[in-house]
């Protein structure tokens, strides 16, 4: 976890389930009220969760921190950018059967704008740097990349898939676990593998990185969850935020997260591979031309 508390808050909420007990006492407390949390010395916190301030420090450190300051020093600043920002840190998730469409509109883009700046706040660019090159040093090397996500996250792996193809990466997604894991049994070491699950512990994705691993591939992990057992089975874990709202459980508004990630996978890679992207992207828009109306088609009756 980065230092200077970005993402802070978010990655409590993803964490909170794999801590210790005690540990998670005092996570539900910052959780609760992180004002307050901020201005609390490190015995009226631990009184506050039923702990010690042993157990406060061992929170800390378990986060990154050195000591108690650090920690207080991450949530006031996380709270101030979010104020500035104008982005909450508990936003009404509520939607009615008959709450007008305004007011629905008003709560999805809420919703999704702060998964967003949460995702690219404890998104390691190091992470993605590592899975660009591997992925621009593909091109034309014959070493492959094999995409799998399965739900809702098949969406985004289709996606990155398709762009990636027009940069002439050797890159495939495979609709169903059969093909995937056999896929995955062919790759060698040079290939990449990417798998993408919200909850990061969806069986046929943690499988297909398990096999793509076994034969010396890199192994790529997206998931909101960076302790699930596909994280732990991924030899790189780029991480996704996501806010659910009624009628929009988490693996369902997971989806712009991903893109998000997978996106900025796609630019790093293009970068890494100009100006050969130019000519590419050339080559690919003349051989869809005549599949596009002109921009000013005359209209009918008149000449």
């Amino acid at each position: 976890m980065a230092l200077d508390g970005e993402g802070l808050l978010a990655r409590l909420r993803t964490e909170l389930p794999g801590l210790p007990e005690a540990l998670q006492r005092v996570a539900e407390l910052i959780l609760r009220d992180p004002e307050e949390a901020a201005q609390s010395t490190i015995v009226d916190l631990a009184e506050r969760s039923g702990t010690s301030p042993a157990t406060v420090t061992r929170f800390c450190r378990t986060l990154g921190f050195r000591g108690y300051a650090g920690l207080r020093v991450a949530i006031a600043t996380e709270i101030g950018r979010a104020a500035q920002a104008r982005w909450e840190i508990d936003v009404d998730r509520d939607i009615a059967p008959d709450h007008p469409l305004q007011r629905v509109l008003g709560v999805i883009v809420s919703a999704d704008t702060q998964a967003i700046r949460e995702t690219a706040d404890r998104l390691d660019l190091t992470a993605v740097e590592v899975v660009a090159s591997t992925i621009a040093e593909a091109i034309g090397s014959g070493r492959r990349v094999e995409v799998f996500g399965v739900g809702s996250s098949a969406a985004a792996t289709t996606e990155l898939v398709f762009r990636l193809q027009r940069l002439r990466v050797a890159c495939w997604h495979r609709a169903e676990a059969h093909s995937a894991l056999s896929s995955a049994a062919l790759l060698r070491p040079g290939d990449l593998a990417i798998g993408v699950s919200h909850s990061g512990r969806t069986r046929e994705v943690i499988e297909f990185l398990a096999e793509a691993a076994e034969h010396g591939a890199m192994t790529v992990a997206v998931t909101s969850y960076p302790r699930s057992p596909l994280a732990e089975t991924a030899e790189l874990v780029l991480t996704t935020e996501t806010h659910e709202t009624s009628f929009r459980l988490a693996a369902l508004s997971a989806l712009h997260s991903q893109l998000l990630v997978l996106d900025l996978v796609y630019v790093a890679v293009a970068q890494r591979s100009h100006p050969a992207v130019d000519e590419a992207f050339e080559l690919t828009a003349r051989a869809v031309q005549t599949h596009r109306l002109p921009e000013h088609p005359i209209r009918k009756g008149k000449r």
